[in-house]
Parts: C-alpha cells; sequence; structure tokens
C-alpha cells in the first residue's frame, strides 16, 4: 500500500470516528429520554410500591393465601381445569402450525419466486402479478394475525362461537399462527442453496427438490419454534379463562371475584406445575429434535 493510499485512510477514518461517535451518543440520549418519558406517561411509583403501607398489604394478602386448599374438591377442580388449559395450548398449537406453513410458504421469496426452484423460468405478467397478489395477501395476514393478541382474539370468539374452551383454541391458533408464518418463513429462506441446485442439476422436478432438499434442512427448526411457542401457549391459555376461554384461568378469575384465597393458591401451584412439567418436556424435545 502507497503512503498516499495510506493517508487518505487514516483522513475517512479520522472524518467517520466523530461522526459515529456523535450518532452514539445520539442514540444514548434518546434512549435516556424514551425511559424518562415512559416512567413519567405509565404514573410508575416505586415509593409507594415498596413503601410500609403498600408492604404490608402485599404481605397482608400474602398471608390470606395459605395454606392451600387441599381439599378433594378443590384438587379435582385444579386437576380438570390444568387438563383443560392443557388441551386448550396443544390443540391451538396444532392449529397454529396448520395456519402458519402453508402462508409461510407463500411469502418465501428467496425459494418460491426468484431462488432455485424457479431458476430460468420467465413469468408472464397474469403470472407474476398472481405471485405478487399472494404474497402480499399472505403476509398481509401473517402480519393482522399476531397484531392482534391472544386474549382480544378470545374476546372476538368468545361473542362468535360462546363461551368454552374452543374459543381459547382459536384464540392461541390464530395468533401463534402469525407468529409462526414468520418463523418459519425465516427458517426457509435460510436453507442453504447447494443442496438445492445440487438435486437439480440432476433434474429433480420443483417439488421434489422442496421435498428432498429444503424440508429437511428447515424442519428441526421449525420444530423448535413450535416446541417454543406451545411453552408460551400454555402460559397464555391459562391468562385466556379471565374473558371466559376456559381452563385455570376461568376457575382462577372465580376464586378471585368471590375472595377463595386458598382455592387461589391452589390453582396457581397447579399453574406451575404444569408449566414446570411443559417446559421440561419441551426442552428435551428440543434438544432431541435439534
Amino acid at each position: 500500500m502507497s503512503a498516499a493510499e495510506r493517508r487518505r485512510r487514516a483522513v475517512v477514518a479520522h472524518a467517520a470516528a466523530p461522526t459515529t461517535g456523535s450518532a452514539r451518543w445520539l442514540l444514548t440520549i434518546g434512549f435516556a429520554a424514551l425511559v424518562v418519558w415512559s416512567y413519567e406517561g405509565t404514573g410508575i411509583d416505586p415509593a409507594h410500591f415498596l413503601g410500609r403501607d403498600g408492604l404490608s398489604q402485599i404481605w397482608a394478602y400474602v398471608v390470606k393465601l395459605f395454606p392451600p386448599d387441599l381439599s378433594q374438591a378443590a384438587l379435582r377442580e385444579a386437576l380438570v381445569g390444568a387438563w383443560v388449559t392443557f388441551a386448550i395450548s396443544f390443540a391451538g398449537s396444532v392449529l397454529a402450525v396448520c395456519i402458519a406453513l402453508p402462508l409461510a410458504l407463500l411469502t418465501t421469496r428467496t425459494l418460491l419466486y426468484r431462488g432455485v426452484l424457479y431458476d430460468g423460468q420467465i413469468l408472464g405478467p397474469g403470472a407474476r402479478a398472481l405471485r405478487i397478489g399472494l404474497f402480499g395477501a399472505a403476509k398481509g395476514l401473517l402480519n393482522l394475525l399476531r397484531t392482534i393478541p391472544e386474549i382480544l382474539w378470545a374476546l372476538i370468539f368468545v361473542f362468535m362461537v360462546g363461551l368454552g374452551p374452543f374459543p381459547g383454541v382459536l384464540a392461541l391458533g390464530f395468533h401463534t399462527a402469525g407468529v409462526l408464518g414468520k418463523l418459519f418463513g425465516e427458517a426457509l429462506e435460510d436453507v442453504n442453496p447447494r443442496p438445492l441446485e445440487a438435486l437439480q442439476a440432476t433434474g429433480a422436478s420443483r417439488l421434489r427438490i422442496f421435498l428432498y432438499g429444503v424440508l429437511p434442512q428447515a424442519a428441526p427448526q421449525c420444530l423448535s419454534y413450535a416446541l417454543y411457542r406451545w411453552e408460551v401457549n400454555i402460559r397464555a391459555a391459562a391468562i385466556l379463562g379471565f374473558v371466559g376461554a376456559g381452563g385455570l384461568g376461568q376457575r382462577i378469575h372465580v376464586t378471585i371475584s368471590l375472595f377463595l384465597e386458598h382455592q387461589l393458591l391452589t390453582l396457581i401451584l397447579a399453574v406451575y406445575v404444569m408449566v414446570t412439567l411443559v417446559d421440561v418436556l419441551s426442552a428435551y424435545l428440543r434438544r432431541r429434535i435439534v
């Protein structure tokens, strides 16, 4: 490298350094201002929460919870509620995968629109418009599904299909489908193109390239995402009961409304045990798959 080139690079680096430093300071100041604005806007009052009155109220309510109600009727209610919550989360997760996978395929541009599967194919205006329309519709639908939270979906479906576990299954399925559709699409787009090119060189059809080249690479990651979302849905299913979607959440809502603190603690422990078991099972399955 010549002396002139070294001087030119040094000048460029010296000119860029202040800009980078200024940008970092601006980001830091902006983040600090956002934290202060959020603190003021939400009316957070740690002094009241951690003060003598606040702590005494918390302690008084915690004392009311003990001991948990371990009667046969309470344990039966907790067991039935846990089973319903588990069923809601599992059925909702399966429904989400069934919705998310085809939508993810329609939004995987690098494979289905301009990647290996369509190399060398000349599309007419009609076919191009159709594929762009399908891509936009699938992308917009996925954004809509994950934008609306589970509890709002549950409220909508409670008014549409009535109270019970069914609206909870639909709520979890629709919201989780939006999340999994995005994750599945990213996993499909990140596959290694070399095995696909090798299959293409042997004369394999696009369907065979997809089945034997794309899915084997993306399936472990997609299954890992699905199992993780199942863990999340266990917790969400316990909350959906507050809007009439059944399960432990509905029973917790009733016990809070009737001031049955001992039964409330029993139901909380049931939620904890169920979530812990599902977390362990899901983590074990993810390790085996990945």
